[in-house]
């Protein structure tokens, strides 16, 4: 049985904050990552304004991970198009470089990082790897993203009858593909899901969806699904033209949209994804991952183990108008009236609903 203080399972933008912040409190600690290199997890890598003073107050400048900015959205839906200026200027970036560089800060403020090791299965505070070792801590964060841990998944009853699929395909960069997504995030409304689309760093675009699985069902399967979307909507048509059908289509299953972890099990605190699952046309599922790696961890820092139990329902209540809305907005945007809510809505209106789907600072 190996002993740590505090131990990080996960090495994504949660586990990172977090990790960072207790090697800045001087705090004993582990962050343990199943991958040997960082990879481009599927997400769409959108970053809000109120995200990025997050990781510029982490010591991450927002031009290194993307120097052009996103000032505007975009809303398609049934041949109709809104569009509304952002609160204040976004940008997108990869999962690659964002992890990339939450890591090497952590490193750099000295933060102690093992890489490679796969978690199977946790009971309580304490962690079963993949080669047998035991780690046993204080408390055990759990930042394993959109993917549970056994021991610790969270319930099936919030995945519901027709669960949603998330699927990402690369776009490759060109300027065909700048002109038209140039400083905008693009939300592309079907029945039964939608998708998104903004430039990263290197010029090209994920393309993510969110759908329902009876969707991607009577599609076939994901290519099958993607061209029958680019010939139903003609705007994303236009920006599939641009793919290639050689990059592989990525899929996780099971996304429990609206899933919050309310209180606390004995030793363990979730951040990001384990903590709550926000709709992801609303854009803030990595400002979620940031704020809570931080406040768990500077709650931890301020009242050690004890302290942790009131902290997850505290950031659960805080996640309550977040998710609500963008639930809200989610059930409109994949409903029949998507096409008349997008041709009524104000520009205003979508601001306000921008801001209402953020974190509170």
């Amino acid at each position: 049985m190996r002993g740590v203080g505090a131990l990080i399972v996960g090495g994504g933008p949660a586990g990172a904050a977090c990790v960072l912040t207790l090697a800045r409190a001087g705090l004993p600690h582990l962050l343990i990552e199943r991958t040997a290199e960082t990879g481009d997890a599927l997400c769409g890598g959108f970053l809000s304004w109120r995200t990025l003073d997050r990781l510029a107050a982490l010591g991450i400048d927002a031009d290194a991970l993307n120097r052009d900015r996103l000032t505007e959205v975009r809303l398609f839906a049934g041949g109709r198009v809104r569009i509304a200026a952002l609160p204040r200027p976004a940008l997108a970036v990869s999962r690659r470089r964002l992890d990339t560089l939450l890591l090497a800060r952590a490193v750099e403020a000295g933060a102690a990082v093992e890489r490679g090791m796969t978690v199977r299965s946790v009971d309580g505070a304490r962690a079963r790897l993949g080669d047998g070792t035991m780690l046993a801590a204080g408390t055990l964060f759990l930042a394993s993203g959109k993917h549970d841990v056994r021991g610790l998944a969270r319930p099936a009853i919030a995945r519901g009858d027709d669960p949603t699929l998330g699927l990402r395909q690369r776009l490759p960069p060109g300027p065909g593909l700048t002109r038209l997504l140039a400083g905008a995030i693009e939300l592309h409304l079907f029945p039964g899901g939608y998708a998104g689309l903004a430039l990263q760093e290197d010029g090209g675009a994920n393309l993510c969806l969110a759908v329902h699985r009876s969707r991607l069902t009577a599609a076939g399967d994901p290519a099958a699904l993607i061209a029958a979307l680019g010939r139903e909507l003609p705007a994303l048509g236009e920006r599939l033209a641009f793919a290639d059908a050689a990059t592989p289509i990525e899929a996780v299953a099971n996304v429990p949209y609206g899933w919050r972890a309310r209180r606390a099990e004995p030793g363990v605190v979730r951040l990001g994804d384990q903590a709550g699952v926000i709709p992801s046309l609303a854009g803030e599922g990595m400002g979620i991952a940031l704020a809570s790696g931080i406040a768990a961890a500077a709650t931890y820092a301020r009242g050690g183990p004890t302290a942790m139990g009131a902290w997850q329902g505290r950031f659960a209540r805080t996640l309550r108008r977040p998710l609500a809305v963008a639930g809200l907005a989610r059930w409109l945007g994949e409903g029949p009236l998507a096409p008349a809510a997008v041709q009524a809505a104000p520009a205003a209106l979508i601001e306000v609903i921008a801001r209402l789907t953020r974190l509170a600072a």
